[in-house]
């Protein structure tokens, strides 16, 4: 009966699902991955990406408020990154060649 139990909490664990995009830098996903790996060692398991993003972001919301800085700190570096590219999106690009007022490619006369 025990089985039972196992396999109803996993599905439990599951019905209130939602999908996500998460975009992260390579670098983050990397570490990501050798967790990943580092776990599977431990645990003597298969221990999935998506676990370990999951278990991350899951520990991470239930940190200390003494950590809260830390946390708080990425994330106004990430918002101010994602002001700055949105106020270059904005930005009037420079009139390439082909558009210019005079109708010509080049500056000479012809």
């Amino acid at each position: 009966m025990r089985a039972a139990d196992g396999q109803n909490a996993e599905v439990a664990m599951f019905e209130d699902r939602a999908r996500v995009l998460l975009i992260l830098p390579q670098e983050v996903l990397d570490r990501a991955r050798v967790f990943a790996g580092e776990t599977m060692t431990k645990l003597k398991g298969t221990v999935s990406l998506q676990m370990v993003l999951r278990a991350l972001i899951d520990e991470g919301l239930k940190r200390e408020r003494e950590r809260d800085r830390a946390l708080l700190a990425n994330v106004e570096g990430q918002m101010r990154a994602v002001r700055e590219v949105r106020s270059r999106g904005r930005r009037p690009a420079a009139a390439p060649r082909a558009a210019r007022p005079n109708g010509r490619a080049s500056g000479r006369k012809g």
